[in-house]
């Protein structure tokens, strides 16, 4: 049997895996999530559920918000992923708008969802500059946290939206 790689483009960075049963390889059963932080190393998506149901493990998959604990990495072959490692600036060190505005409003506590938050709110701010609060509301709805009131995270986004200053 021939070997198989796949390519993937993380934070702008290529990644080539061989698909197999080996060890080392991604198996075809691997999710994005596994690949992402056991392969890769990524540690900052996380898996609550592992079942599509908390958003923890949410990442942009070109440009889209995706649930990376059901995602195979196999069908991520050639497309690019960013994790919440990739939001910030390489060159500064400086922190996406929403990840200042997220630590800045307090909108976190023990933080295990709040990388899966800030992808989501960052895919539709992406789409969206200016989303209404029942949009940012809706971005959101799959996001299960038991730690924080989701009145501060709808306050850090606002805060990142051009114009804040004057609401």
């Amino acid at each position: 049997m021939p070997e198989r790689f796949i390519t993937l483009i993380v934070n702008n960075q290529r990644y080539e895996l061989r698909v197999g049963n080996r060890a080392e390889d991604v198996r075809p059963s691997h999710t994005l999530a596994h690949t992402l932080r056991e392969t890769l190393g990524l540690t900052g998506t996380k898996v609550g559920c592992n079942k599509g149901e908390c958003g923890a493990c949410t990442v942009l998959l070109e440009g889209k918000a995706v649930l990376s604990c059901l995602t195979l990495t196999v069908e991520c072959d050639g497309k690019n992923i960013t994790t919440i490692e990739g939001l910030e600036d390489p060159q500064t060190g400086k922190l996406d708008p929403v990840q200042q505005s997220f630590l800045e409003g307090g909108a976190f506590q023990c933080g295990f969802c709040t990388p899966g938050m800030i992808m989501s709110v960052k895919a539709l701010l992406n789409q969206k500059p200016l989303p209404t609060e029942e949009e940012i509301k809706e971005a959101l709805s799959g996001h299960y946290c038991r730690c924080i009131s989701h009145y501060h995270v709808l306050e850090a986004v606002t805060k990142t939206l051009p114009g804040s200053e004057s609401r």
